[in-house]
């Protein structure tokens, strides 16, 4: 293909994307790895003993909530093997690849028990939907117990890189809580039960 029609190819779309080589050795195709990769820079930080690692590495403690943002949220009582197999020196980080590594299994798995639909499958999704939910609120309260507040939306968009106004971001927090303002506040919290309501007005299924 000459250069100009390949350029103008790739910019159309019309070159399917290629899995490299670490894709193909994990069974993962171009867009789940990308997919992967995406999840792991939302959560990744620079550490002066991976100055090899690129992409970063991650805290243990954020090996969970990267899972969960895949929508491969393990049970809890998965994760002490999970980090031993993926941080066997106990170091505290997670580079990319043993992280890619098993979050492949996990999707491999995933896959193969896509076709189930028993109702004891369908309690323990229920039942990881409303985890993730917790997880994900976590998220925006940076760990804490909430509520979450305009400031809390702020620090997100920061670390998302994304300049997000004020304007918009208190639109959401009025929109979650049912535009109720605070007393003698600017604007109402966004409680877990709120954020609990937002999902499921998203369509997200939980008891």
């Amino acid at each position: 293909m000459p250069p100009r029609r390949r350029a103008l190819a790739t910019k159309t779309g019309l070159i399917a994307k290629r899995p490299s080589r670490l894709a193909k050795e994990h069974g993962l195709t171009a867009d789940q790895e990308a997919e992967i990769r995406e999840a792991f820079g939302l959560f990744a930080i620079q550490h002066p003993d991976h100055e090899n690692s690129k992409e970063g590495v991650l805290r243990r403690d954020d090996v969970r909530r990267c899972l969960i943002s895949l929508n491969l949220a393990p049970n809890r009582s998965q994760i002490p093997s999970i980090l031993d197999t993926i941080d066997p020196l106990s170091s505290g980080f997670v580079p990319f690849v043993p992280f890619l590594s098993y979050a492949a299994i996990a999707l491999h798995s995933k896959e193969e028990g896509s076709d189930e639909d028993d109702d004891d499958y369908e309690d323990q999704q229920q039942e990881s939907n409303k985890e993730e939910v917790r997880e994900a609120y976590k998220l925006f309260t940076h760990g804490g117990r909430g509520p979450i507040t305009l400031a809390h939306l702020r620090r997100v968009a920061r670390e998302l890189r994304e300049d997000v106004p004020d304007d918009m971001l208190k639109n959401m927090i009025l929109e979650a809580n049912g535009g109720v303002k605070g007393r003698g506040k600017e604007l109402g919290e966004v409680g877990l039960e709120e954020f609990e309501s937002v999902m499921k007005r998203a369509g997200l299924t939980f008891g």
